[in-house]
C-alpha cells in the first residue's frame, strides 16, 4: 500500500507500519493521522495480518506534533477546514482506532518519542524501546494538556503518581527511566529492535488462534474500566461457551493430543462469535 507519511509492509503475517517523515523526525500531522487510521482499517480487514509493529524511520520514533505552524499549531480555530464546534484531537482519533483493533500491536520505539509520539503508543499492547530512546510527556511545557486518550491509558500502565510526575514536569527522560517506570517492556540495541519486535509478534501469533487473540485483546482492555468482576465473568463465560463449540477449539485440543502444531481454521473477518462486539460504541461529545 502506498502512503505519504507512513510505509505499510507485510511479511510472514506481520505488518510493519513505519512512520516515515525522517526529515521531520516523523513529526505527527493530519496526513499521518488519517493514513495511520486507514492502515489500521486495512490491517483489520486482512486475515493474513496477524500482528502489527509500529516503528519510525531514521533516528526518531516520533518527535510529537509538527510545529511548522508556529504559535498557532494547537489553535483549531485558525484551521480553514474546521467546522464550527469543538473538534476531537487527532492523536485521540488514532488512539481510539488502536483501541478498537482486532490484532495485537507492538510499539518498537527506535528513538526520541515525545508528545503524541509517545501517547499514541499507550493504547498499543506492548512497548519495547531502543536503549538510546528518549521520551517526554512535554505538554505542560507547551501550554497544553496530554491528549490521545493518555489520561486514560497512562495511569493504568504506570500508576497515577508516576504518570503525574512525568506529565507535570514535561521533562524528557531516558529509556532506562521508562523501563524502571513500567512504560516499556524491555530495552534493546537500536539495530536489534525490529528483530526483537518481530520475534515477539511471532510468539504472540504463530501457535495461537487469531479469534482467541482478538477476544483476549478486547476482554483485557475493556475490563480495565469495569466496576465489578461480574462483568468479566459474564464475558469470560460467553467466550468459553461460544468458542468451546468452535472449529478452533476442536483443533486446539486435537493438535495437543496428537502432539503436532495446530492449524486453526477460524478467520477474524467472518468467524467471530455472535456476541462480538459486546460493547456499545462511544460517541465524541
Amino acid at each position: 500500500m502506498s502512503y505519504e507519511t507512513i510505509t505499510y509492509e507485510v511479511e510472514d503475517g506481520i505488518l510493519t507500519l513505519t512512520l516515515n517523515r525522517p526529515e521531520r523526525l516523523n513529526a505527527f500531522n493530519r496526513v499521518m493521522q488519517s493514513e495511520m487510521i486507514d492502515a489500521f482499517d486495512a490491517a483489520d480487514a486482512d486475515d493474513e495480518v496477524k500482528a502489527i509493529i509500529v516503528t519510525g524511520a531514521g533516528r526518531a520514533f516520533c518527535a510529537g506534533a509538527d510545529l511548522e505552524a508556529g504559535g498557532d499549531t494547537f489553535n483549531a480555530d485558525n484551521r480553514e477546514d474546521r467546522p464550527d464546534g469543538l473538534q476531537p484531537d487527532g492523536g485521540g482519533r488514532v488512539s481510539l482506532r488502536i483501541h478498537d483493533l482486532n490484532k495485537p500491536i507492538i510499539a518498537a520505539i527506535n528513538g526520541p518519542a515525545v508528545g503524541v509520539g509517545i501517547t499514541m503508543t499507550l493504547g498499543m499492547d506492548i512497548r519495547i524501546a531502543a536503549d538510546v530512546a528518549r521520551i517526554g510527556f512535554v505538554f505542560a511545557r507547551r501550554g497544553i494538556v496530554p491528549e490521545a486518550c493518555s489520561s486514560y491509558f497512562l495511569p493504568r500502565i504506570v500508576g497515577v503518581s508516576q504518570a503525574l510526575e512525568w506529565c507535570y514536569s514535561g521533562r524528557v527522560f531516558p529509556a532506562q527511566e521508562a523501563l524502571a517506570g513500567g512504560l516499556v517492556r524491555s530495552l534493546h540495541n537500536k539495530d536489534e529492535l525490529l528483530s526483537v519486535a518481530r520475534g515477539l509478534a511471532r510468539e504472540l501469533t504463530d501457535e495461537t488462534s487469531a479469534i482467541s487473540v482478538t477476544l483476549i485483546r478486547h476482554m483485557m482492555w475493556r475490563m480495565l474500566s469495569a466496576d465489578h468482576p461480574m462483568d468479566a465473568h459474564n464475558i469470560d463465560s460467553r467466550g468459553i461457551y461460544y468458542l468451546g463449540r468452535s472449529a478452533d477449539a476442536k483443533e486446539g485440543v486435537e493438535s495437543f493430543l496428537e502432539k503436532r502444531p495446530a492449524d486453526f481454521p477460524g478467520k477474524v473477518s467472518k468467524d467471530m462469535p455472535e456476541f462480538f462486539p459486546w460493547w456499545e460504541e462511544r460517541k465524541f461529545a
